[in-house]
């Protein structure tokens, strides 16, 4: 079949500050890491055996999923980093680097690998994109999307010949100056000799440093143009979106958690909520042990994350809650990020719990008594 390889080893430094101790794989939706969609995919899929590779804030990966048993597949790690000072610290090997270290050390990947982004939900048919790779008989294949050509310059964009064989990349173009309006989605298929390319022990990327090789190199080397759905949580604003999208029930295969307990809302268990004093319109997801009180207001779509507290009087518009959080009484929070820490509104600005320059008043609602 095939075997998969997850990049899961930036900082995510574009979605701070959700990735101040996260890492960018392990931001939430619907309550479950980003990732575990991908694993759940590809077990979907037939791809059983797993690659990671981590750096920053790694052990958070490793005790989730474990050796994936829990999904049906087998998963390893591979830590990239460096001793200084007698401190491990991370230091990413890029992408294509990261995979040759563990080609190195095992040969693992000894058979035609998909490789993802551990920061990118899809629903690519797989099994279809792997069929279509092999018929070409390519050794590497880049899944792209048709993007509107406004768009282009957010994108790497694919420029290939009439029978897909890739011609050269356009760095986020300006639309005047694009050649294609193909987006690379950061989906690749990839035969074992492609590894042979990247140089060993060396920092190496797939799509700036490997991709060129293989068109220099007039390599079997192919597009795929395949509509799937591909949401790209590039930015806290794009996160934003996407959640207020999964919220409405707009991507297949993500359901809302927990039991309808009204029309459009939805709850996990031991919460605890005055129906008849509070205003709550779906599509709303109440997590457990979430206590909301009377006088309070939810204007969906929302996501109220589990153990949080909303006081008497609040407003809480098209925002997300994290896990544990206190919204004070009265307070208005609209179309933001919540955490116990700091709030995001949906463009990516910041504040933090404690700035006497925000109105704004919210917290860790472990402390409430």
């Amino acid at each position: 079949m095939a075997k998969g390889m997850i990049l899961a080893a930036g900082q995510g430094t574009r979605v701070r500050p959700l990735t101040r101790d996260l890492p960018k794989p392990m931001v939430p939706i619907l309550g479950k890491p980003v990732m575990e969609y991908l694993i759940e995919h590809l077990a979907r899929h037939g791809v059983t055996e797993i690659m990671v590779n981590v750096a920053y804030h790694h052990h958070k990966i490793e005790e989730y999923f474990g050796d994936g048993s829990r999904w049906g597949v087998d998963i390893g790690y591979a830590y990239e980093g460096v001793r200084e000072h007698g401190d491990i610290l991370p230091r990413p090997k890029g992408s294509a680097g990261g995979m040759r270290s563990i080609q190195d050390q095992s040969g693992f990947f000894d058979e035609t690998t998909i490789v993802l982004c551990g920061d990118a939900l899809v629903d690519l048919d797989i099994t279809a994109a792997l069929a279509e790779h092999h018929a070409k008989a390519a050794i590497a294949s880049v899944i792209a999307m048709d993007v509107p050509l406004a768009d282009v310059q957010s994108y790497g964009i694919v420029v290939a010949c009439q029978d897909g064989r890739i011609a050269s990349f356009q760095e986020k173009p300006q639309p005047q100056d694009a050649k294609s309006t193909l987006a690379s989605t950061g989906i690749y298929i990839f035969e074992p000799e492609v590894l042979e390319l990247v140089p060993q022990g060396q920092t190496y990327d797939i799509g700036s440093q490997l991709f060129p090789q293989l068109v220099s190199h007039q390599k079997a080397f192919f597009v795929q143009n395949r509509p799937f759905h591909w949401i790209d949580i590039g930015r806290v604003s794009d996160y934003w979106s996407v959640l207020q999208r999964v919220l409405k029930g707009e991507i297949a295969a993500m359901p809302m958690p927990g039991k309808q307990v009204r029309p459009g809302v939805w709850a996990g268990i031991n919460t605890s909520v005055d129906w008849d004093r509070v205003t709550i319109e779906g599509p709303v997801y109440i997590g457990s042990s979430v206590r909301i009180e009377p006088g309070a207001k939810i204007i969906g779509p929302a996501w109220i994350g589990h153990g949080s507290l909303i006081r008497s009087g609040a407003v809480i518009t098209r925002s997300v809650l994290f896990e544990y959080t206190r919204i004070a009484a009265g307070m208005h929070f609209d179309e933001m990020i919540v955490s116990r820490h700091y709030c995001v509104d949906r463009h990516g600005e910041t504040i933090y719990v404690g700035d006497e320059s925000s109105p704004l008043r919210w917290g860790d609602s472990r402390a409430s008594t």
